[in-house]
């Protein structure tokens, strides 16, 4: 027997391979099928099953392709509606690959179709648990992404708290506990940076696996704290229910060298976004007017679903040398399938060609420090709430807007004013930037090196406020 865990740290997403005797089954695979491919190919397995834990909202499984390529069953859970051809899983079904089962537990709460996946080994004994979204290391999946006209997130926090003691708590302390997330995750609030565990560990760390926590307690617990979901994640999730297009077709349309002049031409209808996804120090340096910053080396794909509102508007890549492919792939890992092409030469060829750049002022935090004591300054953090909450620079010029919701407070600021913009070590602070500057706000000042930088300085930091106070 065979379990492989293949993590996406972009996504914080865990998929997994598992196979016996020659037989072979993906878990929540991403959305490219190649690799899996590859992985049985080199066992001489053949891929039988494509579980789905549940209809995931927060990147496209790889589930359509991947059934097409190898033949396999797709396999959710009950009652999942999807407009291709897929196998419902009842509660308790067991599925065989090769000397193993696979048993189908129901597990609503996160989703209603949501299962875990018991792994029975050759000798009968309970071996692990594939909890997808339904049990984290230290959390458990959000219940507010399902939510209908005859639900409330409290109904299925409820139907969670049940699936949890009635389906996972009676497994035995030694069960393996493979989650599909770690920490990073938009689908739970406290997920831990580990990405393997056990029941036992979790009975004792997990706060939702209390065993004297009452369904009232656990309810409110669950549902406190939770920010609103990417606006991403809804469009994703229908993706997932009627299937969408090949990857293949999307590499070849957007894995594309463009000229100068054909890039510019296609730049030059008004819903064609430029998306730069070289490093944050690069950007600042140059780039193209009106472009968009979000690096590849950084949080790419959730920042692409969080910040982009229309998963469909087409979009010009400029990429370093080689890297036009994996920024092609990324960004149909989370829907955004309508790449045209890639500037061929990068910033250099625009360059060279007497093309127009821009660039953002950027600043050390000790320089800021000086400039402080000599003018009045507007400062923007873009840091997560729970970041600025904790602590944060103190005065009466500071506003805090979180990087995942700038594009609706862009009316709160005044494009008179300077704004001296930081988050805790430069990455979001590009993006941030450069969304403003393509609205129009060009007196804009990065603070490199971030709020990590500004805690070495002298300048005075406010300690934890009480979010009710904010």
């Amino acid at each position: 027997m065979i379990i492989e865990q293949i993590y996406t740290n972009c996504l914080a997403q865990g998929a997994y391979y598992i196979e016996s005797n020659g037989e072979a089954a993906i878990i929540d695979p991403l959305r490219e099928p190649q690799p899996y491919i590859e992985r049985a190919q080199k066992s001489g397995a053949q891929i039988k099953f494509i579980f789905e834990t549940h209809i995931h909202a927060d990147f496209v499984s790889g589930h359509v392709d991947l059934a097409k390529k190898t033949g396999a069953t797709i396999v959710f859970g009950p009652n999942t509606k999807t407009t291709f051809n897929c196998y419902n899983a009842s509660d308790n079904e067991e599925f065989k690959i090769g000397n193993i089962k696979i048993k189908v537990l129901h597990t609503p709460g996160h989703t209603l179709e949501s299962v875990t996946y018991l792994l029975i080994d050759e000798n009968g004994k309970n071996h692990a648990v594939f909890t997808g979204d339904t049990l984290f290391l230290g959390d458990v999946g959000r219940p507010d992404l399902a939510i209908k006209s005859d639900l409330t997130e409290k109904d299925l926090a409820g139907m969670l708290f049940e699936s949890l003691r009635s389906k996972i708590m009676p497994l035995n302390d030694d069960v393996i506990v493979y989650p599909a997330h770690g920490a990073g995750s938009a689908c739970g609030k406290n997920l831990s940076k580990e990405t393997v565990g056990t029941i036992g560990e979790q009975k004792q760390t997990n706060y939702a696996l209390r065993s004297e926590m009452s369904k009232e307690e656990f309810v409110k617990e669950v549902l406190e704290g939770i920010s609103p979901p990417p606006q991403y994640f809804a469009k994703n999730a229908l993706l997932n229910k009627t299937g969408y297009s090949d990857l293949d077709q999307v590499l070849d349309s957007g894995n594309t060298p463009l000229s100068v002049d054909l890039f510019e031409e296609l730049a030059g209808n008004n819903n064609t976004l430029i998306l730069d996804v070289r490093t944050q120090q690069e950007f600042v340096k140059n780039h193209i007017p009106g472009s968009i910053f979000i690096g590849l080396n950084g949080g790419f794909a959730p920042w692409v679903g969080a910040l982009i509102v229309d998963i469909t508007q087409p979009i010009l890549l400029v990429v370093p040398e080689g890297k036009s492919e994996e920024a092609v792939t990324r960004l149909a890992r989370v829907g955004y399938d309508n790449t045209l092409g890639y500037l061929d030469g990068g910033i250099e060829s625009w360059i060279n060609a007497g093309k127009k750049t821009d660039q953002i002022t950027s600043i050390t935090a000790n320089e800021f420090e000086q400039y402080t004591k000599n003018e009045t300054v507007n400062v923007l953090d873009v840091r997560k709430d729970g970041e600025y909450q904790s602590m944060h620079l103190s005065g009466d010029h500071i506003q805090h807007f979180a990087l995942d919701y700038i594009n609706n407070q862009l009316d709160q600021l005044s494009s008179d004013k300077k704004y001296y913009i930081h988050c805790a070590g430069g990455y979001r602070s590009v993006i941030a930037a450069s969304i403003l500057k393509a609205n129009g706000f060009h007196n804009i000042v990065d603070i490199s090196g971030g709020f990590a930088a500004l805690k070495k300085t002298n300048l005075e930091v406010s300690d934890y406020v009480c979010p009710s106070t904010l």
